[in-house]
């Protein structure tokens, strides 16, 4: 059995569970506190994806999510895109990570990497240190037109479109581009601007159906977020932020159900 307890709760021991629960998926808590029994594995390779960074294990999600990539992968290929590189999933049991998301905890968010070049079949190995360059400009204003092409508005749209999809995370700078190309298109309104996202896209599914344990985010607003909200992230206080006021506070608390999750076989 994995060690159980208030310690063994926190992102090292999330981490150190090397594979997930046997089991249906079941979800407990929400995309930034929660954990996943059953989760599965997106294959390493398939028709039109390759996963990167195999060695963080972080390849794991709810069924659903796994199909998505699946189902995206083809389309994106129907489209005459070229493979994608798929970035981390969760880990395997969700829950907090030492490093790199504060969400992707309970099996439903993965990241996209936004390199629409053509890409051979590499070994696992290989694929450790891929590096993807941003398509924002460094001003951070508007996308390099450059690197930005109408291939990367087509795979978000792809990414969209889909009905399990809750929101999509990007730069603002790549939201502004796809609202220019695609003013009232309904796709829209789940493609969220946020801070970085300037190399890879976040997916995040809705809660599935049959997972009562799963807690949802606040609905998107209603319209195409090409609005005032939009430009607000280019205003001088959403780029220059004042720093964080440090108070002690206590971690959060999982739900109670993950620790049943993280200790069992």
């Amino acid at each position: 059995m994995l060690p159980g307890g208030a310690a063994a709760q926190g992102p090292a021991g999330w981490a150190a569970a090397s594979r997930p629960t046997g089991g249906p998926a079941r979800i407990a808590g929400g995309y930034g506190l929660g954990c996943i029994a059953g989760a599965v594995a997106l294959p390493a390779d398939g028709p039109g994806w390759q996963v990167v960074r195999l060695s963080r294990n972080r390849f794991w999600g709810h069924p659903q999510l796994v199909g998505y990539v699946r189902e995206l992968a083809g389309r994106a290929r129907s489209a005459g895109l070229p493979p994608l590189w798929i970035g981390d999933l969760g880990q395997p049991r969700g829950g907090p990570m030492p490093w790199g998301h504060a969400s992707h905890q309970i099996g439903l968010d993965v990241d996209i990497w936004l390199d629409l070049n053509p890409k051979p079949a590499l070994p696992p190995a290989a694929r450790e240190r891929i590096e993807v360059p941003s398509v924002v400009r460094p001003d951070g204003l508007a996308v390099d037109p450059a690197r930005f092409t109408p291939a990367h508005a087509t795979l978000i749209r792809l990414a969209a479109e889909h009905p399990a999809v809750d929101r999509i995370f990007v730069n603002p700078a790549i939201k502004q581009a796809l609202c220019e190309v695609a003013p009232g298109a309904s796709w829209l309104r789940r493609v969220r601007p946020w801070r970085g996202h300037d190399s890879h896209f976040h997916v995040r599914l809705r809660c599935p159906e049959g997972q009562p344990g799963c807690q949802p985010q606040a609905p998107v607003p209603q319209g195409d977020g090409c609005d005032a909200s939009l430009a607000w992230w280019f205003t001088p206080e959403a780029r220059q932020p004042p720093p964080r006021a440090h108070s002690p506070a206590p971690p959060p608390v999982l739900p109670a159900a993950c620790a049943a999750v993280l200790s069992a076989p």
